[in-house]
């Protein structure tokens, strides 16, 4: 009994696919859903920009007020910062301390609202939304009114003697508790979408490696909302750096002024400030431009860097 073998298949090398004809498609469509997004950059941010830059460097006509012609003026910004260096020193603590106090009260709040509110948490976060239904100037008119010195808060402060200088408006007090209030919600929204995206099983292995409630937390829960309390702060100092509504309806004009009171006053008080403003608006971007990137590359994680 012979056994006939079959002849071998041959082997035909296999040809690549070809590309597919939607990816040139694909790619431009891609380019026209980015056009508007670009555009309105562009429009709105990068040409700004450039015009703010070139007004920091003009000049002053001389024995003309108001008036200045396009030049390469640098002393601008040696007079920005030679006759304005203590409200930029104001401005960077009063956002510093802003953003301590607001992180302060907001992970406990992101805390309870992520893992103990239950049926509340949706009430929370509402609460916590509220205030932006309101306009940001008249929530600052309202908190005057709430520290005014007749106020319940200043009279009961007073009754403890625990109010130095017998008022709180006009005070560094006042702006910090403004900026505090008016840029919490910042601060809470961003480590509360952390925390409820972290993983309960991983927070309870942290008991059952028969770590205490501190020494999880420590290690466990804190590490999992760093993105949020990173981006949380960079929220809520920037801003907070660089306004000047708390500081006008809050504070003094003198002991409280911050660097955007002074932007706005060489804007539209001073005749031919624009120079001085623009060179003031460009060191402050400059200065927590610097100062956000250190943050970032000594706290941040892999999420944001």
């Amino acid at each position: 009994m012979s056994v006939v073998a079959e002849p071998a298949e041959e082997l035909t090398p296999q040809r690549e696919p070809d590309p597919p004809r939607s990816k040139r498609r694909f790619n431009t469509t891609a380019f026209l859903l980015l056009l508007p997004g670009v555009l309105w950059l562009i429009v709105f941010f990068v040409v700004p920009i450039v015009q703010l830059f070139t007004v920091s460097l003009q000049s002053k006509y001389p024995g003309f007020p108001g008036y200045y012609y396009r030049d390469v003026n640098v002393g601008n910004y040696v007079t920005a910062l030679a006759e304005f260096w203590p409200h930029f020193v104001r401005s960077l603590l009063y956002g510093g301390l802003a953003t301590f106090f607001a992180f302060a009260l907001a992970y406990p709040l992101a805390y309870a609202m992520a893992f103990k509110a239950g049926r509340w948490r949706n009430v929370m976060l509402i609460c916590v939304i509220a205030p932006f239904f309101t306009s940001f100037i008249l929530r600052t008119i309202a908190w005057r009114q709430i520290l005014a010195d007749d106020g319940f808060v200043a009279s009961a402060l007073r009754t403890l003697h625990l109010l130095p200088g017998d008022r709180i408006t006009e005070t560094w007090i006042a702006v910090v508790a403004g900026l505090t209030y008016n840029f919490l919600p910042f601060m809470v929204l961003p480590i509360y979408a952390s925390l409820e995206r972290a993983d309960p099983k991983v927070i309870e292995a942290g008991g059952d490696l028969y770590g205490n409630g501190f020494t999880t937390f420590r290690t466990v829960t804190l590490p999992m909302s760093l993105p949020g309390v990173l981006a949380g702060t960079l929220l809520t100092f920037i801003p907070a750096s660089g306004d000047f509504v708390n500081a006008s309806l809050l504070g003094s004009d003198r002991s409280t002024k911050m660097v955007g009171n002074v932007i706005e006053s060489q804007f539209f008080k001073v005749p031919g400030g624009f120079p001085v403003a623009a060179s003031l608006s460009f060191t402050l971007m400059a200065v927590i431009l610097v100062l956000v990137t250190l943050y970032v590359r000594r706290f941040g994680s892999e999420e944001l860097v």
